[in-house]
């Protein structure tokens, strides 16, 4: 196996055991037995057990953000840059379903440090998007009358419920319930819903 391979390999393996046997009760020796990988090699893309679960979630914000900040630099009026960030978050958060899944439902198990990052790289991405909705309102198109924090925490908690509900093998796709859950979301923070 390629070094290049090993920490895809042992991320996915990872995600495995934390869905099926939870964060708590998955040891580093089942990691590495189940990847087909020594310890060491482990070791040299995560120090430890928490490190290799805030990787998990690092590689979907990494990527989100990523996202992000393409969209952004493209931009145009604020409701139609918002409404492609939104159907990336929603499809990317579908695409890392597993990671996603595994990750909030273990976060409280981080270290103080690592939880700490967490906030504060999730705070940065809201910040960006606030920062659209606000010149969004600038421009006349986003209702003012609800603090951007509650916008924000009302998309995201769509987000973090996809988990229970949705499935690829359901009858939508996830670009048709990206679309859904963003008109959704766009109908209600828009000036006219009031």
């Amino acid at each position: 196996m390629k070094n290049s391979n090993v920490a895809d390999r042992v991320t996915r393996v990872a995600v495995e055991l934390f869905a099926t046997q939870e964060f708590a009760n998955t040891s580093v020796l089942q990691i590495v037995a189940a990847a087909g990988v020594t310890k060491g090699a482990m070791y040299h893309y995560f120090q430890s057990k928490d490190d290799l679960l805030f990787g998990i979630y690092e590689r979907m914000l990494s990527l989100q953000r990523a996202h992000l900040e393409t969209t952004l630099e493209k931009g145009g009026p604020a409701d139609s840059v918002l409404r492609d960030v939104c159907i990336d978050v929603i499809e990317t958060s579908i695409d890392f379903l597993p990671e996603g899944t595994v990750f909030f439902r273990s976060m409280h198990l981080l270290s103080e440090p690592r939880r700490a990052e967490v906030t504060r790289r999730r705070r940065e991405y809201h910040d960006r998007i606030s920062s659209l909705i606000e010149r969004g309102q600038d421009e006349g198109s986003f209702r003012t009358d609800i603090p951007r924090s509650v916008l924000i925490a009302h998309f995201f908690s769509d987000v973090h419920y996809l988990s229970h509900w949705y499935s690829p093998d359901g009858p939508e796709t996830k670009s048709e319930v990206a679309q859904q859950l963003t008109d959704l979301f766009l109908s209600g923070i828009r000036k006219e819903a009031q």
